[in-house]
C-alpha cells in the first residue's frame, strides 16, 4: 500500500510502499477513501503534541472508508461498510486499522470528504460544548480562530445549541465566511483592537478557544464573573501562562479537553458525541466545511497551508483523486 512517512522531526513526508497493517483482534482493517488534516498532525510532525509516535509513522489522525477486514472480535460490523474513524495516526495511507469502538457508520448521504472532517474537529468541538463547558441555550459563546475547521465548527454547533455566537477571524474572506455559517457577530482581528470590543460585550458565557497566545490573554483579561474558558488548541504557536490569581478573584472556570484522552481513558463519550453529530448533519444544523482537497502525493503542500495558517475550513487528503 501507498504510505506517506515522516522519518524524522520536523521532516518531510516520503511515498513508501509498506504491506497492509494487521488487524488485531478488537480492530478493523479500513481501505482509506479520504483523510482529513488537523493542525494537530502539524504538532504531531514536530514532536510537540501530547501523543508522540515512535518514528517512522504516518499522520493523518482520521479517515473515512470501507472495512476491508475485521477483528475476530467483530463487535457489529460488515466487509464493505462505510464508517469514519479516529486513528490517531496513521490516516495518510491506502490502508489503516482502527479500535471498533472508535469506528463509526456514516450515512450515504454525506460525502467521504465531508465524512472524514467529523470527528476531530466537530467530534472536538461537541464534546467541549456539551459534555465539558455545558453550553446552555441564549448563553453567549465566543470563538476564537473561527475561520478554521475547528473554530467553523464551534459556529455551527454553538448556533445548533441555541447559543448567541461571537466569532473572531482574521481578514474579509474568512469572517464572511464565520457569518455565513450562522456567527451572530464576528469581529475581524486584522482591523479591530479585538480587547477593547470585546469589553464591550454585555455577557461572555463560555470562550471556545484553538488558537492561545495574545487572543486568549484578551478573553482572560475581558471575562466576566463566572465566564468558562476552554482551550482546545495552541494555533498561534504560543501557549499562555494561566495566573491563577486572575481565575480566582474573577471567579473564572478553566476548562481543559483534550479529544485524544477520551479515545483512551473513554471511548464512549466520542461514541456518543458522534451520534450526536449524525443527527445534526440529518438536520442540516451543522455541515464541514471542505475547501481544498489534494491527492495522496500532494500532503506535504496540505500540510503546509494548515501550518501557516493560510488555510480556510477543512483540508482533505482524497485516496480517488
Amino acid at each position: 500500500m501507498r504510505t506517506m512517512i515522516l522519518k524524522s522531526v520536523n521532516g518531510k513526508l516520503d511515498m513508501f510502499e509498506l504491506p497492509k497493517p494487521i488487524c488485531k483482534p478488537d480492530e478493523v482493517l479500513i481501505k482509506v477513501l479520504s483523510t482529513s488534516l488537523n493542525f494537530a498532525d502539524t504538532l504531531l510532525m514536530s514532536g510537540n503534541y501530547q501523543e508522540k509516535p515512535k518514528l517512522p509513522f504516518a499522520p493523518g489522525m482520521e479517515v473515512c472508508g470501507l472495512i476491508e477486514k475485521v477483528g475476530r472480535n467483530n463487535i457489529n460490523f460488515d466487509i464493505g461498510q462505510r464508517v469514519v474513524a479516529y486513528v490517531g495516526f496513521g490516516g495518510l495511507a491506502e490502508f489503516v486499522t482502527a479500535k471498533q469502538c472508535l469506528c463509526f457508520p456514516i450515512p450515504g448521504q454525506i460525502s467521504n470528504e465531508k465524512a472524514a472532517s467529523l470527528l476531530i474537529a466537530y467530534g472536538s468541538t461537541e464534546i467541549a460544548l456539551n459534555y465539558r463547558a455545558k453550553l446552555k441555550k441564549e448563553e453567549t459563546l465566543l470563538v476564537l480562530g473561527a475561520s478554521g475547521g475547528v473554530g467553523l465548527s464551534a459556529v455551527q454547533i454553538g448556533k445548533a445549541m441555541g447559543a448567541f455566537v461571537v466569532a473572531v477571524a482574521r481578514g474579509d474572506k474568512k469572517c464572511l465566511l464565520a457569518k455565513s455559517m450562522g456567527a451572530d457577530m464576528v469581529f475581524d482581528s486584522a482591523k479591530v483592537e479585538l480587547k477593547k470590543e470585546l469589553e464591550e460585550l454585555k455577557r461572555i458565557d463560555v470562550v471556545y478557544d484553538p488558537v492561545g497566545g495574545s487572543q486568549f490573554k484578551d478573553a482572560l483579561s475581558i471575562a466576566k464573573p463566572e465566564t468558562r474558558i476552554i482551550p482546545v488548541g495552541f494555533a498561534s504557536g504560543e501557549v499562555p501562562n494561566t495566573p491563577a490569581n486572575i481565575i480566582m478573584v474573577k471567579n473564572i472556570t478553566l476548562i481543559g479537553f483534550q479529544i485524544g484522552a477520551y479515545r483512551s481513558f473513554k471511548p464512549s463519550v466520542i461514541e456518543e458525541c458522534f451520534s450526536r453529530l449524525i443527527e445534526m448533519w440529518s438536520q442540516k444544523v451543522i455541515d464541514p466545511q471542505v475547501t481544498r482537497i489534494f491527492c495522496l502525493e500532494q500532503a506535504n503542500e496540505a500540510l503546509e497551508l494548515i501550518r501557516e495558517r493560510k488555510s480556510i475550513g477543512k483540508i482533505v487528503v482524497s485516496m480517488e483523486n
